[in-house]
């Protein structure tokens, strides 16, 4: 129980530590073309091959959504996000879909199954995380 509780108080810290950096991230160019995808170590943006193109890590989506970033795009906050992506109800793709109707993503996102996949390892990730606190 206290090591959960201290898991939990250590990603409640850093999440409040990545905030302004997430929110305040540069949306991307809705150019059409296709790019190959490079993950900047650096930054919590993606770059592409494009020097005016960059977005949002898989994480920082994730995080924006758990945050209640895009409960105005239909996405729940915290726990609701959790248990509805657990049945079902939310997919990686209705959060990504959400992040592009809140400028925070290209359009050209929804079609990266690498970037899908990541959010949904994310989310699984946050599922994880709340079943052990039970």
């Amino acid at each position: 129980m206290k090591v959960t509780n201290l898991l939990n108080s250590a990603f409640i810290v850093a999440c409040i530590a990545f905030i302004p950096g997430i929110v305040g991230a540069q949306t991307a160019n809705n150019n059409n073309s296709a790019r190959q995808i490079n993950t900047d170590v650096n930054s919590n943006t993606l770059r592409t091959n494009s020097p005016n193109t960059s977005y949002l890590q898989p994480f920082n989506t994730t995080f924006l959504a758990y945050q209640g970033y895009f409960k105005e795009q239909g996405i729940p906050s915290g726990g609701a996000l959790v248990s509805e992506f657990q049945i079902g109800k939310v997919t990686a793709k209705d959060v990504v879909q959400a992040a592009v109707k809140a400028n925070k993503l290209p359009a050209q996102v929804l079609n990266d199954q690498s970037y899908l996949n990541a959010v949904e390892s994310q989310l699984t990730s946050l599922s994880n995380i709340n079943d052990s606190d039970n």
